[in-house]
């Protein structure tokens, strides 16, 4: 009896001390395992959440309030519970991308109506906006050339350094995760739940393709590892996103990054920084934040020179 209760409690012991660990892979990607150095003498929560599965089913079992908390759908999405949502939002990539051994990140915004190349404009309302979006289709194919370049860049670092991050949608989005694609490497989506919401593009590496539902972890999850933010045409959400990274930058809140918009002539019909810097609104100097480029080269030449990675021997 002594003996199959040891034998129990070593099984238990090694059913229960299993923790997640990074390992490499082939090709240099890291994946998570299981590792036997964490031993705890307690059940874990996901043998707890089998378990649950076979008790008698009762209408004790079967009440809202019998569910453990944080596997009920209902108590999670409480307005009380807002706090918890926003600390798993931020973990959950936090843990995934770190796992993954991703040290930092190029960003790509931009305009989710831009189509490619002979693509159709599908978001146009009329004539004009058409003309527009297919002109500036242009800018589908340069994200899309950009990525390959920083992608082959993160290949030297086994796609640790440099990697490609987009919002994960149609358009500009779709572009920079396709050309990571074209080259064979990862590259990361953050979506966002909206009215109208499609499902993430199809170049999206999948296991690295997160949905979020608030706003403000998303965005922290874009520069909280960006080496770079690149800019290009777009609306609403693209301006969003350039002038809170912007901010960050001016006020000293985030170091500062290269900031390229692509398209000067998109951007200086869009806005006016000079005009700001006239008014006393912001410093004279602060439009240097930011670098123009029209093509991939260029503004991937921006981003060498400002790591020196010639001179680190292709890696920062």
């Amino acid at each position: 009896m002594r003996g199959s209760n040891v034998a129990s409690m070593a099984s238990m012991k090694t059913g229960q001390s299993q923790q997640r660990r990074v390992t490499p892979q082939a090709g240099g990607a890291a994946v998570p395992m299981k590792d036997d150095t964490g031993w705890t003498p307690l059940p874990h929560s996901d043998e707890d959440l089998e378990r649950i599965k076979s008790v008698p089913d009762t209408p004790q079992t079967r009440s809202a309030t019998y569910r453990l908390a944080w596997d009920d759908p209902d108590f999670m999405t409480r307005r009380e519970l807002r706090a918890v949502r926003l600390q798993l939002e931020m973990l959950k990539p936090e843990m995934l991308l770190a796992e993954r051994g991703i040290r930092s990140t190029v960003v790509m915004f931009g305009g989710a109506r831009l189509p490619e190349p002979g693509g159709h404009a599908w978001a146009a309302k009329n004539e004009t906006q058409r003309r527009n979006l297919e002109e500036n289709s242009k800018y589908y194919e340069e994200a899309r050339k950009f990525a390959r370049l920083c992608s082959q860049q993160s290949a030297a670092s086994y796609y640790r350094e440099f990697v490609v991050v987009t919002g994960g949608g149609p358009g500009v989005m779709e572009a920079g995760n396709r050309g990571a694609d074209d080259v064979g490497a990862p590259s990361i989506g953050l979506n966002i739940v909206l009215p109208h919401e499609q499902a993430p593009n199809a170049y999206v590496t999948p296991d690295l393709c997160f949905n979020f539902h608030y706003f403000a972890i998303r965005k922290m999850h874009f520069v909280m590892r960006a080496k770079a933010v690149v800019v290009f045409p777009g609306g609403f959400g693209t301006l969003d996103e350039f002038f809170e990274t912007l901010t960050l930058i001016q006020t000293g809140r985030m170091e500062r990054v290269p900031v390229i918009l692509f398209g000067k002539r998109f951007w200086e019909g869009a806005f006016n920084l000079d005009f700001l810097a006239e008014q006393g609104t912001i410093s004279p100097g602060d439009q240097d934040l930011i670098d123009h480029a029209e093509t991939a080269e260029e503004a991937w030449g921006i981003i060498r020179r400002f790591y020196r990675l010639d001179e680190a021997g292709g890696s920062a």
